[in-house]
């Protein structure tokens, strides 16, 4: 596997596939730039997803997700970018991102963008006593 950034995402066969469960992962540096100065934009990203056949490999992740370092993009349009990829190598059942930028100029941006396999249903939530 690489070492060096790139936008190749590998996958690893769901371990469960018959059940519903939930990954989650948190990726505390992720960087671009802003397309109109240059400036460096700082974000965290949290995925949820709900895997159907496949996982995401995280090297891979962590490898793609440095990929955008150099790349200029406004907020919303690199969270649908990253979620549409996610969602093109892994074929989930569900899965969320949610990209929580820092604060630039006085303002937060959170860009939370969503994928739904056709006539997936969510498990009902148990609420214990």
């Amino acid at each position: 596997m690489s070492t060096k950034p790139n936008k190749s995402l590998e996958t690893f066969a769901n371990p469960m596939p018959e059940r519903d469960y939930t990954i989650r992962i948190e990726v505390p540096e992720f960087t671009c730039l802003c397309p109109k100065t240059g400036q460096p934009d700082f974000a965290t990203l949290n995925l949820e997803y709900v895997p159907d056949a496949l996982c995401v490999e995280l090297k891979s992740l962590k490898l793609y997700v440095w990929a955008f370092r150099e790349e200029g993009a406004f907020h919303e349009a690199v969270t649908n970018a990253i979620l549409d990829d996610l969602v093109k190598a892994v074929a989930p059942r569900f899965m969320r991102l949610t990209a929580e930028f820092n604060v630039r100029g006085g303002i937060y941006t959170t860009v939370v963008a969503e994928h739904r396999q056709d006539g997936w249903q969510a498990p009902e939530m148990v609420q214990l006593p």
